[in-house]
């Protein structure tokens, strides 16, 4: 049917869930806010918005549809700190929970498919993760059929569990790869030296996990469990670093739950028998991704202080971006045979002004990943092994990684609060 037509049968007071990132159904979002001004009080739930996000942009349109984040983003940062947004902690494993045990019960998903095959299956494409879960625990969905939406294996719809459909032809949103500096390639360096052949990667997106991807080159049969995956795993994949080998759980295939990137992952994904697109309370649950053998979680991280405590997703008060699959694969590493969960950023924030490794955490700060679950902290200065040492241990391991302009700082905040 029409774009308006489909869009009209959202009422008021409706918690609309959307795809996530590349996997928004922009326009089915963009027709939404057309129609602001019949909606008073609908919700519209979603992690990385990767859209216009009007809704959050234009003061007073909260009053119509008023946005829930699960995970912040650009567009969204601002509403959410000024009160006209709001934010919801959640691992990124149990959001499909709160769709499917109606703790968050959902009115309409707003769902990007590919076009069906003769069986009537859409693929979920680019966005399985909560997406999925949504779309069957909603009482409306209404689905974009994308003719670019690349087509990938192991999770579907069928056009028969779909109310409305409007269907497009437009490029799926790309991300273009950062710009590597030479202090992400540092880190990067770093983090590679801890990652043996036949290891299985988990991995965000970003300057840092692109530039340990650039220093795997020499590594042999990598393998790939991720909740996503960017460009550079293509390119590995090409060069023959990465071939899922020694995958235990699904040999030679790339498992994620979403994928961001340019058109150059989604024409690699597209009708790929390798990939295998899951939701992402499979790949992120500890009890699946646990299972993977030498599972290697490399992560980032704003703030460490000398107990090893990790803030990822606030700055001091202020919501920054969200827990993520973090806290799963931090956890999934330490109980995987052979695993290492490494948590890497820069050793500075604000130009060199501000050291990210600190005594305690900014106040306002919340714990992302507990000092109880940290093993590797990398920065541009080396490597800090966290795992079976002391509070005292800890605090010296953290400082010897940190700029060396605020180690002495450090040592003397130490000596009186912990050594």
């Amino acid at each position: 049917m029409s774009l308006k037509e489909a869009i009209s049968a959202v009422k008021s007071g409706d918690r609309i869930v959307t795809g996530h990132a590349a996997g928004e159904p922009i326009v089915l979002v963009e027709e939404l806010v057309r129609q602001k001004d019949r909606l008073e009080n609908a919700e519209i739930v979603h992690m990385v918005p990767m859209g216009k996000c009007e809704y959050c942009q234009v003061e007073g349109l909260e009053k119509h549809i008023r946005h829930n984040s699960i995970f912040a983003g650009g567009p969204s940062r601002k509403a959410i700190s000024r009160n006209r947004a709001d934010y919801t902690p959640v691992f990124f494993s149990d959001v499909p929970r709160l769709f499917k045990e109606g703790i968050l019960p959902v009115d309409a998903a707003f769902i990007q498919v590919s076009p069906p095959d003769e069986d009537g299956n859409c693929s979920y494409g680019v966005s399985v993760d909560y997406t999925k879960a949504a779309a069957e625990s909603a009482k409306l969905v209404i689905a974009e059929v994308n003719r670019q939406c690349p087509r990938t294996y192991d999770s579907f719809i069928n056009v028969a569990d779909i109310d409305y459909i409007v269907e497009t032809d437009r490029p799926v949103v790309e991300l273009q790869p950062p710009k590597i500096t030479e202090l992400e390639e540092k880190i990067g360096a770093n983090v590679a030296s801890l990652i043996k052949d036949g290891s299985n990667l988990q991995l965000g997106i970003g300057a840092i996990p692109d530039a340990v991807l650039s220093f795997l080159k020499d590594k042999k049969d990598l393998g790939i469990h991720t909740e996503m995956f960017s460009d550079g795993v293509v390119d590995l994949y090409a060069e023959g670093v990465i071939t899922n080998k020694y995958n235990n759980l699904h040999p030679g295939k790339f498992t994620a739950t979403f994928l961001m990137g340019t058109k150059k992952l989604y024409d690699f994904v597209d009708n790929n028998p390798d990939i295998n697109m899951q939701p992402v309370d499979y790949t992120n649950n500890i009890m699946v991704a646990g299972r993977v053998e030498r599972l290697a979680a490399i992560n980032s991280a704003i703030q460490v202080d000398l107990f090893g405590q990790v803030c990822a997703d606030t700055m001091g008060y202020r919501q920054f971006s969200g827990v993520g699959g973090q806290v799963d694969f931090v956890r999934a590493a330490s109980v995987s045979q052979g695993g290492k969960s490494i948590i890497a950023m820069p050793s500075t924030a604000k130009s060199g002004t501000i050291s990210r490794i600190a005594l305690t955490l900014t106040e306002g700060a919340c714990v992302t990943t507990s000092r109880n679950d940290v093993h590797y902290v990398v920065t541009e200065y080396g490597i800090a092994n966290l795992r079976g040492k002391t509070v005292r241990q800890r605090a010296r391991e953290l400082i010897g990684i940190a700029h060396p302009d605020f180690r002495e700082e450090l040592e003397k905040q130490a000596c009186e609060a912990i050594i």
